[in-house]
């Protein structure tokens, strides 16, 4: 079995929603969510957090997350990037620690309702398809073909475009396509090292497709209700990550 660093990163700043990462959901805070899914996960080796604020930190630990280091303050800035953050962690970790990992589980506590089931999924499509890469994805409601600019003058002329290529005009016959939900993103350790980025090699990144209720990301306060709303109607189902707790 492959030995699979979870890094939960999360830092004090939000702009959108003020002290996001500590706001409750059905009784849970959004870093909970995270940990309580990494540690169900049976491909877990170890869990840690990288960041700068003591209070997600004890929240952290509270959870029951390793917060063996405080994140540089250069790296908890608007315009640090994500991996500037996880190669932080992985150096941090191979100078100061014997463990060594095949992979990277990287967790923001901004999209919460990923479970321990998509984690071990994910890992288990790393193994079984040799991926460098595995994101976890959500069905998109509206195909690209229906989406484009309008020009100056408003015209939807790259949208007609498209339309009039289509053999059919039925949107049950254009294929269903995906984007990007924010739950994980799986990463091989070395490749990462190498490439000092997720997004490489077409042909080894894979998504792991999730529900649209699982995969709400909160970046604003309309977020932050709608997934309150679908722990309050148990569209999505907070046991799942309270069995942990």
């Amino acid at each position: 079995m492959p030995s699979i660093l979870h890094l939960i990163v999360a830092r004090g700043g939000s702009k959108g929603v003020p002290g996001k990462n500590l706001k409750q959901i059905g009784g849970l805070s959004l870093i909970g969510y995270k940990a309580a899914a990494a540690r169900r996960s049976k491909h877990c080796t170890r869990l840690v957090l990288s960041s700068e604020d003591a209070r997600l930190q004890d929240e952290a630990r509270r959870h029951g997350v390793d917060v063996p280091f405080t994140r540089p303050a250069e790296l908890a800035t608007d315009t640090a990037s994500s991996v500037d953050v996880v190669l932080h962690a992985m150096q941090w970790i191979e100078t100061n620690s014997a463990d060594r990992f095949d992979a990277l589980m990287l967790l923001e506590p901004s999209a919460p309702f990923a479970r321990a089931s998509d984690l071990d999924g994910a890992v288990e499509m790393m193994m079984a398809k040799d991926a460098n890469v595995v994101v976890g994805v959500r069905p998109v409601e509206v195909n690209s073909v229906f989406v484009g600019p309008l020009d100056a003058e408003s015209r939807m002329a790259v949208v007609v475009e498209k339309m009039n290529a289509l053999r059919s005009m039925r949107r049950q016959d254009v294929a269903q396509e995906y984007t990007m939900n924010a739950a994980f993103y799986l990463v091989k350790w070395d490749f990462l090292k190498r490439e000092r980025r997720i997004y490489v090699d077409p042909q080894t990144t894979y998504g792991y497709p999730m529900p649209a209720e699982y995969s709400v990301e909160i970046d604003t306060a309309e977020d932050l209700a709608w997934a309150e709303f679908l722990v309050e109607r148990n569209i999505v189902d907070v046991s799942q990550w309270r069995a942990t707790q």
